[in-house]
């Protein structure tokens, strides 16, 4: 019997075997000079490699060279930057993401097209290359720095998240680690959000596009600060095949446990992103069960956790539960009313009807800094889960004042 997923103490992208991150202070931007914020990824060996990008229209300069370099599913390095996005920005923005490429590919003696770039930050602004020119080579790269990069890629974040987990299959133990940064901006439709996850499990490249996307579909996807979506969201798997063992394809028997360690260090990041949203005093996770369809599990949850009255009513410790059903209404699924349940921090309040509570109980237990909703749809099988935060007058405040 093989055991059983376990999750790594202060786990990070650099926890699976063969990977080595570093960070610097470039001063991108001077309101912010002295905080980390360009950073790199490698890897001793060549990965294989996949992504989930957003899908903005115009997506940043950054992301689409990355998609450009990821086309063969391998990758060996990653440039990010912090403070500018690198989006709308024109053919500049494109030299610019491609000269960044170039010379981690220089300094770290890869091939220019194993190199992904992403950047996050405000809008509309020019890279400083001169900065990025010279920062570059101040980063040292080392086992213990995927924490580094974990800090270097935030913006509006208040605490880095990181998360890693380990299983072991044929006598052989491996790791799955990964980073993601995200405050505001966030309703991915793969937000301002970037996730990169490593693995040090050896994996044919045929695996790759349904493993990233169901990966992203069960987490990030079910994530929603703002209802708003970036111009340069990226979710980025990069596997080494350090840790050794079976290379592992799509019928191989240790897929299920590398996916569902995946999915576990991305669940994991999705809630510490839900949980520092901009201005964020609460966690909300939404569970929705019987469901018909999957698609339309998540698609009810997703809009629950993203809906404004909620995550107001949420704030106040309001027990306004009418709002989650009127979440659910406009979520366009097939639904009965009559079949609904809902209970709000295990508190029943409608059963096809208003169930009597008690209001005063209920509002001290929505004061706890993790509230769930529990759905109960009544028409299949099919469960699922979002997350996302309260809206708060912080909210607005640091939107107001983000270039200023």
């Amino acid at each position: 019997m093989e055991a059983p997923l376990i999750d790594v103490p202060a786990g990070t992208v650099t926890s699976p075997i063969g990977f080595t991150a570093g960070a610097t202070a470039a001063r991108i931007r001077e309101d912010i000079a002295e905080r980390p914020d360009l950073s790199l990824l490698y890897s001793d060996r060549r990965c294989v490699a996949g992504a989930v990008y957003t899908t903005h229209r115009f997506p940043g300069a950054s992301l689409r060279v990355s998609r450009e370099h990821l086309a063969d599913f391998h990758a060996q390095a990653l440039v990010v930057n912090s403070g500018v996005a690198n989006a709308f920005t024109g053919e500049r923005g494109m030299a610019d993401a491609r000269e960044m490429a170039q010379l981690v590919g220089e300094q770290l003696g890869v091939a220019v097209e194993d190199v992904a770039v992403a950047s996050t930050g405000v809008t509309g602004w020019l890279l400083p290359m001169d900065r990025i020119r010279a920062g570059l080579p101040k980063i040292e790269l080392s086992r213990d720095g995927g924490s580094e990069l974990a800090h270097a890629i935030m913006t509006t974040d208040t605490v880095a998240k990181e998360a890693a987990a380990q299983f072991e299959y044929g006598g052989v133990t491996y790791t799955v680690g990964g980073v993601a940064k995200g405050s505001g901006m966030i309703n991915p439709n793969m937000a301002t959000m970037l996730g990169f996850l490593t693995t040090d499990a050896q994996l044919e490249p045929a695996v790759f596009p349904s493993l990233v996307h169901q990966t992203v579909d069960a987490s990030f996807n079910q994530l929603t600060i703002d209802n708003e979506t970036s111009p340069d969201d990226t979710v980025l798997l990069m596997a080494n095949g350090a840790a050794g063992g079976e290379a592992i394809g799509p019928h191989h028997a240790a897929l299920p446990l590398l996916a569902a360690a995946v999915e576990h260090v991305a669940v994991t990041l999705t809630r510490k992103l839900a949980r520092d949203g901009e201005g964020a005093t609460k966690l909300i996770e939404v569970r929705v069960r019987g469901g018909a369809t999957l698609a339309a599990a998540r698609r009810a949850a997703k809009s629950v956790a993203g809906s404004m009255l909620v995550k107001a009513a949420m704030f106040g410790n309001d027990p306004n539960w009418g709002r989650v059903l009127d979440a659910i209404g406009y979520s366009g699924i097939q639904a009965e009313e009559t079949r609904i349940s809902l209970a709000l921090q295990g508190v029943a309040t409608y059963r096809g009807e208003p169930v009597p509570f008690d209001d005063a109980d209920l509002r001290e237990a929505l004061a706890e800094e993790e509230v769930r909703i529990e759905i109960d749809l009544g028409e299949g099988e099919e469960t699922a889960m979002a997350w996302g935060c309260d809206l708060t007058p912080d909210y607005v405040r640091i939107n107001s004042e983000y270039t200023t």
